[in-house]
C-alpha cells in the first residue's frame, strides 16, 4: 500500500482538553475519549562544546555564558504504536563537522528494546544533517515530513551556501529515493498522525520544520526539536542564528506555549539541561536516555 498521502487534518477551532485522572481527552463541544498516553524518551547521541554566545543567539553579549549543544533522537511509545522522531547523523558526518559522536542513533534504539529495522513510522522534524541521516537504517519505515520541507531542501534556496550548509546532499537524495519508493507521508501544516499525537509546522529554523505534540500521563508535551534549540531561546525569546525566517521562529515560540500544558511541558531540541532535568528510565541508562513523560526537576 503506498503511503504518500497526508494523515488526518486537524479541525480548526477545536482545542483539546484533558483530565489527568482518567487520561481522557475532550474536544471542545464534543465528548471525552480514552486515549492511551505515550511514553517519550530522548536518546543523547552526540555533543558539541566550546561554543561562542553568537552561535546560540542572534543578539548576544560576548561576555555571557554559551551553552553546549547535545544531539538527540526521540522515541514515542505505547502499546499500539511506536514512532521514532528524527534519525540523527552518522559517524562520518560527525567527523566532517567536528562533532563529538557518542553513539549511533539507530543502534541506540536497542537500549529501549527497539530495532531500527523493525520501526514502521519515523517523524522527520526537518531535513538538516543532524535530524535526517541514517535513513537507510530504517528499511520498513514510512517517513513523515512537511510539504514545505522537501520543497525547501530541493528548491532554489539550496543555490545559497548559507542555507544549504545545514543539509547534506546524500540525506536529501535518500529522502527523494524514499518518496519514489512510496515511503513518504507528507503533511501540510497541522495533522493528527495517531490519537494523542499531532504534528504542527513551525518553520523559522527551516522552512518546513515541524514539532510534535504528544499526549502523555502528565498531559500534553511538545517535542520542540529545533523550534527552540535551548530553553533560553523560547523562554527569553532569543532566536537561534541558524534561521530561515526570524518572524516565524518568534511566532513558533508562541506556538510552543499554546500547544504545551505549561512551560515545563516544552522540550527543546539541543539543550544539555534536558539530561539534567529528566530522569533515566533505569540506572544503567543514566546520561544516555531520559524519560520526558514524567515531570522535570528543574529550576523555578
Amino acid at each position: 500500500m503506498p503511503y504518500h498521502h497526508a494523515a488526518n487534518k486537524l479541525t480548526p477551532g477545536l482545542p483539546m482538553r484533558h483530565s489527568m485522572s482518567s487520561h481522557r481527552i475532550t474536544q471542545e463541544g464534543g465528548h471525552g475519549v480514552q486515549i492511551e498516553p505515550f511514553e517519550i524518551f530522548a536518546i543523547r547521541y552526540a555533543h558539541l562544546g566550546n561554543r561562542h554566545p553568537g552561535e546560540n543567539f542572534i543578539t548576544s553579549d560576548p561576555h555571557e555564558f554559551a551553552s553546549d549543544l547535545d544531539y538527540f533522537v526521540w522515541v514515542l511509545r505505547r502499546s499500539d504504536r511506536t514512532f521514532v522522531v528524527d534519525t540523527g547523523f552518522t559517524k562520518e558526518e560527525a567527523a566532517k563537522r567536528r562533532r563529538e559522536w557518542i553513539r549511533c542513533p539507530a543502534e541506540s534504539l536497542r537500549l529501549l528494546d527497539l530495532d531500527a529495522a523493525a520501526v514502521t513510522d519515523v517523524i522527520l522534524t526537518h531535513l538538516h544533517y543532524d535530524h535526517a541521516g541514517n535513513l537507510d537504517r530504517f528499511p520498513r519505515a514510512r517517513f513523515h515530513l512537511q510539504d514545505r520541507e522537501i520543497a525547501y531542501a530541493t528548491g532554489r534556496s539550496m543555490c545559497h551556501h548559507e542555507l544549504r550548509a545545514a543539509f547534506t546532499l546524500e540525506s536529501t537524495l535518500e529522502m527523494v529515493r524514499l518518496i519514489y519508493a512510496e515511503r513518504a507521508i507528507f503533511h501540510d501544516a497541522d495533522a493528527e498522525v495517531a490519537p494523542g499525537l499531532t504534528l504542527h509546522r513551525v518553520g523559522g529554523h527551516s522552512a518546513g520544520l515541524q514539532i510534535a505534540r504528544v499526549w502523555t500521563r502528565r498531559g500534553w508535551v511538545v517535542v520542540a526539536s529545533d523550534a527552540s534549540h535551548l530553553y533560553a531561546n523560547f523562554e527569553r525569546r532569543r532566536p537561534f542564528p541558524v534561521v530561515y525566517n526570524v518572524a516565524e521562529m518568534l511566532e513558533g515560540f508562541d506556538l510552543l506555549y499554546k500547544l504545551a500544558d505549561s512551560r515545563d511541558h516544552i522540550v527543546p531540541g539541543h539543550d544539555p539541561l534536558v539530561m539534567t532535568y529528566y530522569p533515566a528510565p533505569k540506572p544503567e541508562l543514566e546520561g544516555i536516555v531520559v524519560r520526558l513523560d514524567v515531570s522535570p526537576c528543574r529550576r523555578k
